[in-house]
């Protein structure tokens, strides 16, 4: 059984940092990606960042480019989430999520499993 927890969210001012975690069991990356998803309040779940099982590149969406660094450390299977220069567009529930269906997600409908998310709220 696949278990994905996430830890780390909370409440930063526009231009503050905050670091996200996500703890796996069950999952291993050389079957696919890990990655980061969130959903804004009234908006649809974007893929934010991953990373891949296959080659360890990494994928960041246009808007999170520059700004925010996806890690893992494979001796805990934690991944994590650098989130620098917060903007209030930035206000989401973040879900750690695994894939099997691919070894690059850019797609949310390309994850198998998902955590139940940690709320990340910045203030303007």
């Amino acid at each position: 059984e696949v278990q994905l927890v996430e830890s780390g969210g909370g409440l930063v001012q526009a231009g503050g940092s905050l670091r996200l975690s996500c703890v796996s069991s069950g999952f291993n990356i050389a079957d696919g990606a890990i990655g980061w998803l969130r959903q804004a309040p009234g908006k649809g779940r974007e893929v934010v960042s991953f990373i891949s099982g296959r080659d360890g590149v990494t994928y960041y969406a246009d808007s999170v480019k520059g700004r925010f660094a996806i890690s893992r450390d494979g001796a805990t299977n934690t991944l994590y989430l650098r989130m620098n220069s917060l903007e209030p567009e930035d206000t989401a529930l973040y879900s750690c999520a695994a894939s099997i269906r691919s070894y690059y997600p850019s797609q949310t409908y390309e994850y198998n499993y998902w955590g139940q998310g940690t709320q990340v709220t910045v203030s303007s």
